[in-house]
């Protein structure tokens, strides 16, 4: 019987072709029945796709022996079964290529080499960030959107109100966050590569000390549930939009409609509209429509 899962991958390496790359990731998914959504660009790929477990090592074989993809970290989740077998994650394939992997808005910034992003955060561990924390008062840095920090994050942390990824670029120039430039700061993120191009661009606009957990959030969660730093649910792009470590998480995500605490997010209602809120699941029943205080989420980790 096939076993579901979700794999979460991201690889930075100069790509001299990114639609050639395109072209054989696509051909390589459909071959062995994998759904999920792939961005290429010139600077290398990111992905959360969805299968049979044996399906998928296949693809982690194939793309591994492409040598620029051949070190990427490879990560592993659970997936919900249908009927057939197949996850029900992901309803299709989405094989793209854009100018930047996370779309901050700025794709001359952004340095990559053999050896991957260049002049970005130190990588930490989620055993290093404790013994960081421990050594120093580090600023936590949510690299995230703000609908997904509403509803999960680390305790005390700095959540940008951004509503999508290419704000923070003037966030971090409006000088709101200049205080913490002589601080240690530790970003983090879903999956770890929002934090890949944050931690250069806040290198190059004077922050002294910059950190980035390794893996994300995600990794984070694996190694320490909901009994270490962090607090809430994880936002994750794809069906099921949020998840939790364990059966015992905070609650910190507040319903924008009546104020009960919650992490419940909601779709818009409109289906021209691609906007999200936190709300609770009753007052989505009774007002499921996009209001003032909805947010945009774009898509990545």
């Amino acid at each position: 019987m096939a076993t579901p899962k979700v794999l979460l991958f991201y690889g930075f390496a100069p790509l001299a072709d990114p639609d050639a790359i395109r072209l054989w990731q696509r051909t390589l998914c459909e071959s062995l029945g994998i759904r999920g959504r792939i961005i290429v660009s010139k600077d290398g790929i990111n992905a959360t796709l969805g299968g049979d477990v044996v399906q998928l090592k296949k693809y982690v074989k194939g793309t591994r022996s492409y040598a620029p993809f051949k070190d990427i970290d490879f990560k592993w989740s659970a997936g919900r079964a249908l009927e057939d077998g197949t996850t029900a994650d992901f309803p299709r394939l989405s094989v793209r290529v854009r100018e930047e992997l996370v779309t901050f808005g700025a794709p001359d910034e952004l340095e990559v080499d053999d050896h991957g992003v260049v002049d970005g955060g130190t990588h930490l561990s989620p055993a290093e960030l404790h013994e960081l924390v421990e050594r120093k008062d580090v600023v936590f840095f949510d690299g995230r959107n703000q609908i997904e920090s509403d509803i999960g994050h680390f305790a005390g942390a700095v959540r940008p109100p951004v509503e999508t990824t290419r704000e923070f670029i003037a966030a971090l120039d409006s000088g709101a966050y200049d205080h913490l430039k002589d601080r240690p700061v530790v970003t983090y993120c879903t999956g770890g590569i929002r934090c890949e191009v944050l931690t250069p661009l806040m290198k190059k606009r004077g922050f002294q000390e910059v950190y980035q957990l390794d893996g994300g959030i995600a990794t984070y969660g694996e190694a320490y549930g909901d009994d270490g730093l962090w607090q809430g649910a994880l936002y994750v792009f794809d069906d099921r939009i949020s998840m939790t470590f364990s059966d015992h998480p905070v609650l910190v995500g507040t319903c924008d409609t009546c104020g009960a605490g919650t992490s419940h997010v909601a779709d818009c209602g409109d289906v021209s509209c691609v906007r999200q809120m936190v709300r609770c699941e009753g007052c989505v029943a009774r007002e499921p429509m996009c209001d003032r205080h909805a947010m945009t989420v774009s898509p990545t980790a």
